[in-house]
């Protein structure tokens, strides 16, 4: 099977990589906030490798046996919150994830990929890959991005932001909060991760000290490392889309009101998983887990999206097909129910 990755737009030169993966595992699961407890506070959408557990340590690269990413040598684990329905009657329903209608299979739908987010490793922008070096993260190496502690809109940074889809290939127009109307097509999140290390520590007891963030967001250039962060590593950015049209017939924004103190912001009806209506506390987790050189390789040959490699084409980097990545999958350890109609928001009784 060929796979044949469609451009962002005509006559734009993409750097780096760009690739989907399916899911994995949902369910109440955190190795870098949370490592150990079963179930954590909230429930993650989670992609990659599946060595995925309570407890991650050491080089993950070489613990899994598949992975959901296009990549066949990726078996790093990417997560994000879920994302909930909340009906007017108080119940919620998971949000469904659709893939990225711009990865194309030749002879097969987008459609077909279960799930999942769309992940980036860029070196400079979509239109070029800079002249400096970029240096892979090495094994054991982990960090977050976000905080779901952020309340208000003074407390959000660059690069964590929504799209309302227009059409399903919408870009652009990004918000620090949720949609406050109902999107056609759905809702994009959007998180970058800071791309200056400190060259010394895989991580940090907050997981975010060891790097430092100088992105502005939409893929354009950041500004030049700090002396104290001085190593350039790629810039790692996921793309989630949320099916909220699924829920289309359940609400108008004037449903909503503000009179309670349930979280909600009065004009939408989604929520995240840590009960957040408002948006402003999207986070997301990376666990580095390329087997041996592979990402430094596609770093070293400045190769661009299907480039790298592709089932089929030759390239730096190794692929699998689509049903090969639907096919990878890790059980889940918490006994509950996240899907379906809910009382509440798992994590989260009512009082």
């Amino acid at each position: 099977m060929k796979w044949s990755v469609l451009l962002l737009q005509a006559g734009l030169s993409q750097a780096a990589l760009r690739f989907g993966c399916s899911s994995v595992s949902i369910q109440r699961l955190d190795p870098l906030v949370e490592p150990g407890n079963i179930p954590s506070s909230h429930v993650h959408q989670i992609v990659g490798g599946n060595a995925f557990n309570a407890t991650m340590t050491g080089d993950i690269g070489e613990k899994g046996s598949c992975t959901t990413c296009a990549y066949s040598e990726d078996f790093s684990n990417y997560w994000t919150a879920a994302m909930y329905f909340k009906h007017k009657n108080g119940s919620y329903h998971r949000v469904p994830i659709f893939p990225n209608a711009q990865l194309g299979y030749e002879g097969q739908n987008a459609s077909d990929i279960k799930g999942g987010m769309t992940v980036y490793y860029t070196q400079e922008s979509f239109d070029s890959n800079g002249a400096q070096h970029i240096t892979a993260f090495p094994p054991g190496f982990r960090m977050t991005v976000g905080n779901p502690g952020v309340t208000s809109l003074n407390g959000t940074r660059p690069g964590l932001r929504y799209t309302c889809l227009q059409t399903i290939l919408t870009r652009g127009s990004e918000t620090p909060d949720l949609p406050s109307r109902p999107c056609p097509a759905g809702i994009m999140a959007i998180h970058h991760f800071p791309a200056c290390w400190d060259g010394k520590n895989v991580d940090s007891p907050d997981h975010q000290s060891h790097m430092f963030s100088t992105t502005k967001g939409g893929f354009r250039v950041a500004d030049p490392c700090p002396a104290s962060h001085p190593i350039r590593t790629p810039q790692v950015a996921y793309e989630t889309l949320w099916n909220t049209t699924a829920f289309a017939d359940m609400w108008r924004p004037e449903d909503n009101d503000d009179d309670d103190d349930d979280g909600n912001n009065g004009s939408q009806p989604f929520v995240w998983s840590y009960n957040d209506a408002k948006g402003y506390g999207t986070h997301a987790d990376y666990v580095f887990g390329w087997k041996g050189d592979s990402l430094q390789r596609a770093m070293n040959d400045s190769c661009m999206f299907h480039g790298c490699g592709s089932p089929g084409m030759q390239g730096v980097l190794k692929t699998q097909t689509v049903a090969e990545m639907n096919a990878c999958a890790v059980k889940s350890t918490v006994d509950e129910e996240v899907e379906g109609w809910l009382d509440e928001l798992p994590g989260y009784p009512m009082e």
